[in-house]
C-alpha cells in the first residue's frame, strides 16, 4: 500500500471497533483510535483522548487522515432511564456533530466518514427489511432516526457518507454472542421468549469487509444494512448454537422470566432480548460484496471452535 493511509476510529474501544481496528492493521492501514480513556499506545495503535463533544486537539488526528470511521454512543446495554435514555441520545448526536465540524475546519478532508448504526430502526418485525423498509415504534428506532438525520444533515463537499446499519455482530472474545454461549455452557441456552423473534445475524469477518469496502469504495455512498444474508428466529439461533456447542435440548426461558432476569440481573432493557427484526443487505447484494459465511451453523462453527 505504501506509505500506509491512516484511519481514525472514534470510540473504537468496544467488541466492533477493536475487532476493526486489528483487521485493518493487518491490512496494512495506520490506526488511530479517539478514547474517553487515556492516551496511550498498544499494538502499534495509538490512543488519543477525546470526549465526543467539543474540540480539544483531537481533531489534528483527523487532519490528512484517509477515513474517519465513528462507533461513538452510549452503549443501549442498559435500563432505559431517563437519564440513560438522554445519553444514548446525546452522546450519540453529539459525536456526529462534532466530527463534522472537525473535518470542515481541515485543510486535507478525508475521503469518508463511515457511521456504525443500528438495524433497530426497523423496530420489532417479522416483515423482510431492506434499506427502504418501514421504520418501526419504540424509544430504539427514535435514536436511530435522529441519528441519522444527525448524521446526512450536513452534507460535506468531496467527502463521502455512509451509514452501515449494523446487525447481529458474531465474533470470538466478546459481543453479543458472548453471553448467549455462556447460557449454552451452563444448560440455561434454551429458546427466549417466543422464539419468533428474528436475529438478523453475520460474521465479525464480513463486517469488517463491509466498512473496509466502505471505505475503499469510491461510489459507496448513504445507507447500506450491514448484516448476512441469512436471518433466522431466535428458536432456530439457539437449536443451532447449542448443536455447534454439543449440547442438547436446554429449557426455555418464557418472556416474563426473561424480563424479570434482564431487570434484576442484566440490569438492561428485556426488549433487546425479546425483540428481532428481519433485514437483508439487499444493497450490498446488489453491488457483488462477497460475503464469506452464508450459513449459520458453519460461522458459529468458526467462532465456537477458536473460543475453546
Amino acid at each position: 500500500m505504501g506509505d500506509a493511509m491512516k484511519v481514525v476510529l472514534a470510540g473504537g474501544t468496544g467488541f466492533l471497533g477493536q475487532a476493526l481496528a486489528s483487521y485493518l492493521t493487518q491490512c496494512g492501514y495506520e490506526v488511530c483510535i479517539l478514547t474517553r480513556g487515556h492516551a496511550r499506545i498498544r499494538d502499534s495503535i495509538r490512543y488519543v483522548h477525546w470526549n465526543g463533544r467539543s474540540l480539544t486537539g483531537w481533531e489534528d488526528e483527523l487532519e490528512g487522515a484517509y477515513a474517519i470511521v465513528n462507533f461513538a454512543g452510549k452503549s443501549v446495554n442498559c435500563l432505559y432511564t431517563k437519564k440513560n435514555k438522554r445519553e444514548i441520545i446525546t452522546s450519540r448526536i453529539d459525536s456526529v456533530q462534532v466530527i463534522d465540524r472537525a473535518v470542515l475546519q481541515l485543510s486535507v478532508k478525508p475521503k469518508v466518514i463511515v457511521q456504525a448504526g443500528s438495524l433497530a430502526i426497523f423496530g420489532n418485525t417479522a416483515q423482510v427489511c431492506d434499506e427502504h423498509a418501514a421504520h418501526g415504534e419504540g424509544f430504539s428506532v427514535q435514536v436511530c432516526e435522529m441519528w441519522e438525520e444527525a448524521f446526512f444533515f450536513k452534507p460535506i463537499p468531496e467527502v463521502r457518507k455512509v451509514m452501515l446499519r449494523i446487525g447481529f455482530a458474531l465474533g470470538r472474545d466478546g459481543g453479543a454472542l458472548e453471553p448467549l454461549m455462556k447460557l449454552v455452557r451452563y444448560g440455561a441456552g434454551g429458546t427466549i421468549g417466543s422464539g419468533q423473534q428474528y436475529i438478523s445475524w453475520l460474521h465479525m469477518d464480513d463486517l469488517n469487509g463491509m466498512f473496509r469496502y466502505a471505505i475503499e469504495n469510491d461510489n459507496a455512498e448513504g445507507i447500506y444494512n450491514a448484516t448476512g444474508v441469512a436471518p433466522v428466529t431466535n428458536k432456530h439461533f439457539m437449536a443451532t448454537l447449542r448443536s455447534v456447542m454439543g449440547r442438547g435440548w436446554q429449557l426455555p426461558a418464557p418472556s416474563p422470566l426473561v424480563r424479570i432476569g434482564a431487570y434484576v440481573i442484566m440490569r438492561a432493557d428485556p426488549e433487546l432480548a425479546l425483540s428481532g427484526r428481519n433485514c437483508l443487505p439487499a444493497r450490498f447484494v446488489k453491488e457483488g460484496f462477497p460475503f464469506k459465511h452464508t450459513e449459520l451453523d458453519r460461522a458459529l462453527t468458526d467462532i465456537v471452535k477458536e473460543s475453546r
